[in-house]
């Protein structure tokens, strides 16, 4: 089976930009007087397209100008490149003809380069807002897009599962796109009427200069815990890495979530006026998040803010976290000058949101309670495990496997959270890449019965019989969370994208049971 990648998104009308203009504005040197025009930027041969402008930059095995004859196949017209970039050019290809022009560090200047062409200019955008930290980025980015949503305005979303364009949807690439991506994205929302503009900002998008060229209206922040530290060593350089949104190149004012226990570090850390906020009531914060109920099926809150504004709303999602989240995307948008009257008035019937995979409940009305997740860390499972507590009569069984080639210091305290926090686990297989799943599995059942040894314990691989497992032992008034895959429609398995499906398993296995 071919693997299916989204396709990259585009406006469908771009306005020629002059070659001539593109150097005069960037400070370039043009060593051609022929008319040249641009209608798109890329700095991948697979996505260019003619009329393309092609950015040919160093990576880590190799430089984009190896495959400067590609990008004249598909249609470049010019090519915007270092010295080193340059020279390998011409000794692929001597008589070359197509201009080049020649930025040092071109990564560093490739969102600039791409608002540019796409004409994303400061007066001519949507209101944007973006939302960064380890866990609830996706949750508040989707909030905060329905209740701009319910007050009138055309929204746009990116985040890790979809784009949503004025009520089109597409399933996303990347949590955060390329620049050029994001830029051209931004452009085709121009294109189609759209006013505001929600985005999940990752710490790796930032550290590789995903959103530049992009200013924020408004930033949030919601927490920070154990994840991610293939990529960076400690909580300070990972701290550091999220907090890069908040600062004047990228941001106009920003809100910062108390809950967790970063939560102040990030406001002394950040380089743009915030405010903050916390469902927490030990917590002295600006605006405050209580929960007034708990069900299956939604979390009602109200949200108190420094000079009386009041929100009684609802999320429909489980937990505390939940709610804290829907307050945060509320005071977002409130910074961005929408009346909190207005918003209050809308949303008081509650914030009118779906949430791909995210304690996303996938049976029926008969048999257990099973629900899929996108939670992969400690810090998620333990307020996902503690919100299904809340609302299970029964016993609470857990399916989660651990991702192969990923930051493997966090898996023993996964499995601790895991363990201590349901009756029954299933520990299975993830996506385990090019790690050895067998291996991955024992540090997970080693670490959980380290943790509970008397816990009732079950590995099961692969994870289409881990949910049957779990199934076959549940009856009704009981839940199964499987956490890991949420959304997501495939597995990685040595490099392939092998199909599969939690929900559609899930519910598979529940028929199988016997239950509707």
């Amino acid at each position: 089976m071919k693997e299916s990648i989204p396709p990259i998104l585009r406006p469908e009308r771009v306005e020629p930009v002059g070659l001539a203009d593109f150097a005069r504005r960037f400070g370039l040197e043009l060593t051609t007087s022929d008319p040249v025009f641009i209608t798109g930027i890329s700095m991948n041969t697979n996505d260019l397209r003619a009329g393309d402008l092609f950015v040919a930059m160093p990576g880590v095995k190799t430089h984009g100008a190896a495959f400067i004859q590609k990008a004249v196949d598909a249609g470049a017209v010019a090519v915007v490149t270092d010295l080193a970039g340059k020279a390998a050019i011409y000794e692929q290809i001597p008589s070359f003809k197509l201009p080049i022009l020649v930025l040092e560090a071109p990564r560093t200047h490739l969102g600039n380069l791409a608002a540019f062409v796409y004409g994303n200019v400061a007066g001519n955008l949507p209101k944007l807002f973006a939302t960064t930290g380890t866990n609830g980025k996706t949750s508040t980015t989707y909030l905060l897009e329905g209740l701009l949503r319910q007050i009138g305005e055309v929204t746009g979303l990116t985040s890790t599962a979809e784009r949503h364009l004025a009520g089109e949807i597409i399933v996303s690439r990347l949590t955060t796109p390329e620049s050029t991506e994001m830029q051209a994205l931004i452009a085709r929302m121009r294109e189609r009427f759209v006013t505001s503009v929600a985005i999940e900002v990752s710490a790796q998008a930032l550290s590789q200069l995903r959103v530049d060229g992009i200013h924020f209206d408004v930033v949030g922040f919601t927490n920070l815990s154990h994840d991610h530290f293939d990529d960076y060593p400690d909580f300070e350089t990972y701290l550091a890495a999220k907090a890069a949104l908040f600062t004047p190149e990228r941001a106009s004012v920003g809100v910062v979530s108390l809950d967790s226990r970063f939560g102040n570090d990030f406001v002394a850390a950040s380089k743009i006026p915030v405010v903050t906020i916390s469902s927490n009531p030990a917590v002295k914060a600006d605006w405050n998040v209580s929960v007034t109920e708990q069900t299956a099926s939604h979390t009602a809150f109200t949200l108190q803010g420094p000079n009386g504004e009041f929100v009684a709303s609802s999320v429909p999602l489980i937990g505390v976290h939940m709610a804290a989240n829907g307050g945060l995307a509320i005071v977002m948008a409130i910074l961005a000058g929408f009346d909190w009257r207005l918003i209050a008035q809308r949303i008081s019937g509650g914030i009118d949101a779906y949430l791909p995979g995210r304690t996303e409940l996938v049976s029926g009305a008969t048999g257990p309670s099973v629900y899929v997740d996108f939670g992969h860390s400690p810090d998620a499972f333990l307020h996902t495990l503690t919100s299904l507590r809340e609302v299970t009569k029964g016993r609470l069984f857990m399916v989660f496997g651990a991702d192969g080639d990923r930051d493997a210091s966090k898996r023993p305290e996964m499995a601790r959270i895991a363990a201590q926090n349901s009756d029954v686990l299933v520990i299975t297989d993830h996506h385990p890449r090019f790690e050895n799943p067998v291996t991955i599995r024992q540090v997970l059942v080693e670490s959980a019965l380290s943790a509970v040894p008397e816990l009732e314990l079950y590995e099961v691989s692969p994870p289409e019989q881990a949910i049957i497992k779990a199934v076959s032992l549940a009856k009704p008034g009981d839940a199964i969370l499987w956490a890991g895959p949420g959304h997501q429609d495939y597995r990685d398995i040595q490099g392939k994208r092998t199909p599969y499906s939690a929900r559609d398993l899930a519910r598979q296995a529940l028929r199988e049971s016997g239950w509707n």
